[in-house]
């Protein structure tokens, strides 16, 4: 499992980086087909406080990169709703893989 971060305007954090990986964990075992994940993290100036800690994930995968950004008001939050489109993204890419 290779996961690079990057952090954009913000301090690098360990605590979100093992969170991350803790998530993203889940996510390799049911698809081994995953070669490698990058995890965005930016922090953006808001007047909303529902959102402005945003999490970007792109994984690499066989055929086109699968990519979902997500902004909520902490980057945990961020992370999970990324993770749960994600999971929703390998789902149909897998139904398309067994088709073929």
């Amino acid at each position: 499992m290779t996961v690079n971060f990057e952090y954009h305007k913000i301090a690098s954090s360990d605590r979100l980086e093992d969170f991350t990986k803790k998530k993203l964990a889940k996510l390799f075992d049911h698809n081994p087909f995953i070669i490698k994940a990058t995890v965005y993290f930016k922090s953006e100036n808001t007047e909303s406080r529902d959102s402005g800690m945003i999490c970007g994930i792109q994984l690499s995968v066989p055929g086109p990169l699968i990519f979902t950004e997500s902004s909520k008001s902490t980057f945990e939050d961020a992370i999970q709703q990324s993770i749960k489109e994600l999971k929703r993204q390998l789902e149909r890419r897998k139904d398309k893989m067994k088709t073929h």
